[in-house]
């Protein structure tokens, strides 16, 4: 997974990977407590569950494909997805989470997602 950043031509890339490496040396899931992975792009929005331990990904709400959760990946989409993640974890009776922002500054839609997934009972 390391990769080195020398070979980051642009300078914004080579500070994400440089903050995600970080991330990840800290970050870590298990079954009692889950890594919430969000991965962004500039139309949509991806959360996954993830149990470290065992190297399995529990689940995945997204703004697309045939059960997607929002039509957007803006604030509004954020906490769409935020409400549906949360609504599943509660059912797989999960009610904490480790938040994993991947490399993404946390504002915006990141931080909407963040606010969602709490407001509905998940502590992280």
């Amino acid at each position: 997974m390391r990769k080195n950043l020398a070979k980051i031509k642009n300078p914004t890339k080579a500070k994400e990977a440089r903050r995600k490496l970080s991330i990840r040396k800290k970050v870590i899931g298990s079954a009692d407590r889950p890594r919430l992975c969000v991965t962004k792009s500039n139309k949509h929005l991806r959360v996954q569950i993830v149990d470290d331990a065992k190297s399995t990904t529990l689940f995945s709400v997204q703004t697309f494909g045939k059960e997607k959760a929002a039509d957007q990946a803006n604030a509004d989409g954020a906490k769409k997805v935020g409400a549906a993640v949360s609504g599943l974890l509660k059912k797989k009776n999960i009610t904490q989470a480790v938040f994993d922002r991947n490399g993404k500054q946390y504002t915006g839609v990141i931080k909407a997602l963040a606010d969602a997934i709490r407001e509905n009972g998940i502590t992280m």
